[in-house]
Order: C-alpha cells, then structure tokens, then sequence
C-alpha cells in the first residue's frame, strides 16, 4: 500500500513536469534557425539556386531590357558575384533566379529569403540596417548638375566649385553668378526641396521649374529653357549616356549631397557577406568594376575612381 502511494505520487508529479515544460515560453526551448538569416549560402548549396532581387525599372541600374530580361550595372556586378558563388561552393551549374521586387517590400524579401541579395540601389541607413545588412559600396549616389557644354564658365566654375579660396562659396560667388538663372528639379523628389532650399538659404534671384522626370528636365537645358537641371547624378549620367545630343551637356563632377548605394543581405550572414565584398573588391582590383561603369555611365571620372579605391577592402 505504501508502495503504491509513493510510485503514484511520483507518477502525478513526472506527468505534472511533462506538462509545465510543454506549456514553457518557446524562448525557453531550442530555438529554430530562421533560413533568411543566417544560412544564405548553405541554402543556397540545398537548391542549387541563387536568387538575385531587381527592380524592373531603375535605369541604369537594374531594368528589363528590350528582350524583357533583367539588366544594368547593378545585375552585372552580381553576375560576377554569382561566378564567385558557384566557385566557393563547387556548383558549376547553379541557377540563377532573378526576382523582381518593388521599393516597399525589397527589405522584406530580403528578411524572408525570397532574395538572397538585392542588386538593385539601395541606400544604407540606420533604420535599414535594422533590417537588413549592406555590403561595401558600389556606386557615389547623390544629387548632381547637369548643364550645356556652351553654359557661362562662370556657371561651371561655381556649381563645380572651383572658386578662388579667398572667395566664399555659395554666397558672393552665387550671388554673381547664379543671379535671374532658371533651374529645374524632378517635383517631388528632395532634389526639388534642397534646391529651393538653397535658394531661399543664400536669397539668389532665380526661378525654379519642377518637370516630370528625368528626361524633360534634360530636355530643358538642351533648349535653353533651363540653366541648370539638378538630379540624382547616376541618372543624369545615364540620360546622357544614352542621348543623342551627348556632346552638348555636361554632368558635373561634383556631389551636392552623397547617398552612396550598396547591396543588401541578410543581417548577421557573415559568411555571405564576406564573400559578396571580397567579390566586389577582386572586380574593382582587376578593373572589371570600372570596365562595367563604363558600359552604363561613360567614362568615370577621378572622384569616382577614387570612390572605387577607397571602398575596395585590402586582400
């Protein structure tokens, strides 16, 4: 009898055990790897795919081009990563999955392991990298100037800013040079906001004209109707690039603003990520990187070489 007290005693509390630990919070239990996160390229190993995100329509970057396939500088790039992927990993016949994706919900893909990289322009930010990681740098963004070849050097030497130095910059040398001047904007972009900006901040007597896009602000300059079009400065090279009236404007090489683009990766994907930069910087070493610039852009100029050598990391 007292046997049988003692083993149901013990029988009610193991039962009761069972149950608590079966009710525990999950963060109590062994925690699953989450497959976006962390094992980018061991799925990658499993599928024999690597899946590359784009957006459809941001020339010159990432497009579909006239045979509806996925093009531009960005996806070039990772073309070459691709290579390197399927040599570290010994997969001669990986696939490549291109994936379109949209500004809203690129990061999410990202998170979610629809994407293993997003190869189109992305800007790295706090708020993003809470989100995703971001690998070196691949291209100067920021607001630039677009002008006519003939524009007063006047014009070309301030926008530029190669002033004398004992000349203060944007205020006497603007007021002088940029004075009854019209310049145009994409509207609803920060360019159209940091330029009036400017102009109320420095009081210059000139007229602003927002246009639709891209394209039309070009097309003011070319027929005088504007001075100077301000935009983000990768597309102004693209629209000229492309232009058959190439020769009668100038992108300047200056940066008013500097928002340099980067890929994004899972967060705290070491193993990829390292081997992402460690691509990205072969290619700017052996001159590939710029080789591509050139197909998309023109000729670089030195601060972007420049950008190119300070953002390729030591072998």
């Amino acid at each position: 009898m007292q046997f049988a007290r003692v083993f149901n005693r013990n029988s009610c509390g193991l039962w009761i055990a069972t149950l608590v630990f079966a009710s525990m919070p999950s963060i109590l239990r062994p925690a699953s790897k989450a497959p976006a996160s962390i094992q980018t390229l061991g799925r990658v190993r499993e599928t024999g795919t690597l899946k590359l995100g784009y957006f459809p329509e941001a020339r010159p970057f990432s497009y579909q081009n006239e045979m509806g396939k996925p093009d531009g500088y960005a996806l070039a790039l990772c073309q070459k990563i691709a290579d390197d992927v399927k040599e570290q990993l010994g997969l001669p016949t990986l696939a490549i999955d291109f994936v379109s994706v949209t500004t809203a919900d690129r990061f999410d893909a990202v998170q979610q392991g629809k994407i293993d990289l997003l190869c189109a322009p992305s800007v790295e930010t706090v708020d993003r990298r809470k989100q995703v990681s971001f690998a070196t740098p691949i291209f100067p963004g920021g607001l630039g100037a677009l002008i006519r070849a003939d524009a007063p050097a006047q014009i070309k030497d301030v926008l530029s800013g190669h002033q004398p130095p004992y000349r203060p910059q944007w205020r006497a040398s603007m007021g002088l040079a940029l004075q009854k001047r019209t310049f145009s904007a994409v509207k609803g972009t920060t360019g159209i906001n940091w330029l009036s900006g400017k102009i109320a901040e420095f009081q210059i007597n000139a007229k602003v004209v927002p246009v639709e896009n891209e394209e039309a602000g070009v097309e003011r300059v070319l027929d005088r109707s504007s001075d100077v079009f301000f935009g983000e400065r990768s597309m102004l090279l693209d629209t000229k690039h492309r232009s058959s009236s190439s020769n009668d404007m100038i992108v300047l090489d200056r940066l008013f603003t500097y928002e340099p683009f980067a890929f994004a990766l899972a967060r705290s994907d070491e193993d990829f990520r390292l081997l992402v930069d460690t691509s990205l910087s072969r290619l700017s070493r052996s001159g590939e990187t710029q080789r591509l610039y050139r197909k998309f852009f023109g000729e670089p100029d030195q601060n972007t070489l420049n950008f190119f050598r300070l953002n390729t990391v030591v072998q």
